[in-house]
């Protein structure tokens, strides 16, 4: 199984993961998969309490992956060595919680899973830079090309897309105000080019399906359930169901 959901900001929002909010991790096991969205928080600054939940967190039976987010600290979450899992680059948290690389196309309970971390922060203004908001929340064009390739790689054809952020016209449904940036202008490229069965994204501290393919979310935690998907063509002119 795959469960997603979204922002947890290191303790602030993890009780949405406790066996009250979150009961069907009774019947789970480290085969199964929590995926989280963006903003994790929880390599952030090596204090009792980040390692404490940690800790707490990797007693689950579930295994937790997740994205970044803008809300993280980039500087101490490079820190942390890159490996090979799930047929793309993680970095290893601990045994049983990984940060999935920007820009990998995995190999996650028999789907293929593009992920794509990042977002521009609306609020860095209240922040100080390198110490609660980093530069590299934003993906480099390095990244952006490492997408491009894996994506190749995949013939832009996986199951599932999980991203921070959303692309600019599904961004644009959840509020017209939100800043059209160089991240989301990329994401609504590749979505034009894609073909994908759903499509799970954090950021908006919303819970909201928009819809046949799209879903924000952040309190709630849910099962993936793969359904048999006709092959879509990648042409721009037959996608006009993208945002339906």
């Amino acid at each position: 199984m795959i469960y997603i959901t979204g922002d947890i900001h290191g303790d602030i929002d993890i009780s949405k993961l406790n066996i009250r909010n979150f009961p069907e991790q009774k019947h789970l096991s480290k085969q199964d998969y929590l995926i989280i969205c963006g903003d994790f928080g929880l390599v952030w600054d090596g204090s009792k309490r980040e390692k404490y939940w940690l800790k707490w967190l990797s007693k689950k039976r579930f295994t937790t992956l997740f994205v970044d987010g803008n809300h993280e600290n980039f500087h101490a979450l490079r820190k942390i060595p890159t490996m090979e899992k799930f047929g793309g680059i993680v970095r290893q948290i601990t045994p049983s919680i990984y940060h999935l690389e920007r820009g990998q196309v995995f190999e996650i309970d028999g789907n293929k899973v593009f992920v794509m971390g990042g977002a521009r922060s609306h609020d860095k203004i209240y922040r100080k830079e390198n110490i609660s908001w980093w530069e590299d929340e934003m993906p480099s064009a390095q990244e952006m090309e490492k997408a491009i390739v894996a994506l190749n790689t995949a013939h832009w054809d996986v199951d599932l897309v999980i991203t921070h952020c959303a692309p600019r016209s599904v961004q644009t449904q959840i509020a017209t105000w939100y800043e059209s940036d160089a991240l989301v202008g990329f994401l609504e490229r590749l979505l034009s080019h894609l073909a994908f069965e759903h499509w799970y994204f954090g950021h908006y501290h919303i819970d909201r399906r928009l819809g046949k393919r799209f879903t924000a979310l952040y309190d709630e935690v849910i099962p993936v359930k793969m359904q048999a998907r006709p092959i879509m063509s990648t042409n721009t002119e037959n996608r006009s169901d993208d945002n339906d």
